[in-house]
């Protein structure tokens, strides 16, 4: 799983510059009930129509499989974009 935050980068004058994403990779050992969930992006954006609860909900639906289990490796690295 791949927790990415975005960031916007602003020069001295306060306008965008650039934009940096932050990432934080959490591996599980491989096991059918976590191949199950397959692969699926999900992005929120504080702008948009859907809530944040509503989002929250919906990826616990998602990755309630990884709950239960500790990554067995965790990997923070920056991006830019």
């Amino acid at each position: 799983m791949d927790l990415t935050r975005q960031f916007d980068i602003s020069d001295d004058g306060g306008e965008h510059d650039d934009y940096v994403q932050i990432h934080c990779e959490l591996r599980y050992e491989c096991e059918p009930a976590l191949d199950a969930l397959g692969s699926f992006n999900s992005w929120f954006f504080h702008d948009a129509n859907a809530g944040l609860d509503e989002w929250l909900a919906a990826m616990q639906g998602h990755l309630e499989p990884l709950l239960a289990r500790g990554p067995s490796e965790i990997d923070v690295y920056e991006e830019p974009v």
